[in-house]
């Protein structure tokens, strides 16, 4: 049972990227999946800030730093979750990851989730 991340890289400031989380060994949508973030320097997983989350229904948040710019999706034959990056700024580096636990309080969007896959490392730089 475990989320796998994919689609990170280098990219210019300005660009887009499309992350995947895929599950293997269960079914994701039955589950609020959330993206979430590391940062370089910050090494504990609690540091991770939520970026957006997708209900079982398909209701959608963001945080305020990424409104505009990314867009979660899911495809539930494909037993995966999406994040589009269009307008990549050089501050959304970081390794991102995946979870089946995402909560949107009114402002943040936090996670109790603890079985972190490797994540996926995106790098915007010129």
């Amino acid at each position: 049972v475990r989320l796998v991340e994919s689609g990170g890289g280098l990219v210019q400031p300005g660009g887009s990227l499309r992350l995947s989380c895929v599950a293997s060994g269960f079914t994701l949508e039955h589950y609020t999946v959330g993206w979430f973030r590391q940062a370089p320097g910050e090494k504990r997983p609690w540091q991770r800030k939520g970026v957006s989350c997708i209900s079982s229904d398909g209701n959608t948040h963001y945080a305020d730093a990424v409104k505009g710019r990314f867009t979660i999706s899911r495809d539930n034959a494909k037993n995966a979750v999406y994040l589009q990056m269009n307008s990549l700024k050089p501050e959304d580096t970081a390794v991102y990851y995946c979870s089946t636990d995402c909560t949107y309080s009114g402002k943040d969007l936090t996670t109790d989730f603890s079985s972190w896959g490797q994540g996926t490392q995106v790098t915007v730089s010129s």
